[in-house]
């Protein structure tokens, strides 16, 4: 129900840091997919009710939500970096090695 939250405070963390990072990273990729996974999952739980367009948002409260964010939201932030660290690794890596990148 809100396992967007913490993939949601990240983007928004590293939204607001992204000129400090070099390009060698390509923070556009992770921007990519923290912000279009966001965006499926909020759908996602507004079409299932969970996410109300009004006040306070949630249908559940904080006390129910904790876990999740834990062991739900925290884990697919971690898998995102994970991916994003493969990306980038295997970009820099052609680079070096003269081989042509997508």
């Amino acid at each position: 129900m809100c396992c967007f939250v913490a993939p949601v405070a990240v983007a928004t963390i590293t939204t607001v840091v992204k000129k400090k990072i070099p390009a060698k990273y390509h923070v556009e990729w992770l921007l990519l997919m923290l912000w279009g996974g966001n965006v499926m999952l909020i759908v996602d739980h507004i079409i299932n009710g969970e996410v109300v367009p009004y006040f306070p948002f949630f249908t559940k409260s904080w006390s129910e939500m904790w876990p999740e964010i834990l062991s739900v939201g925290m884990p697919m932030t971690i898998a995102i970096f994970a991916i994003w660290g493969a990306a980038v690794l295997g970009s820099n890596l052609a680079i070096k090695r003269n081989l042509k990148v997508v």
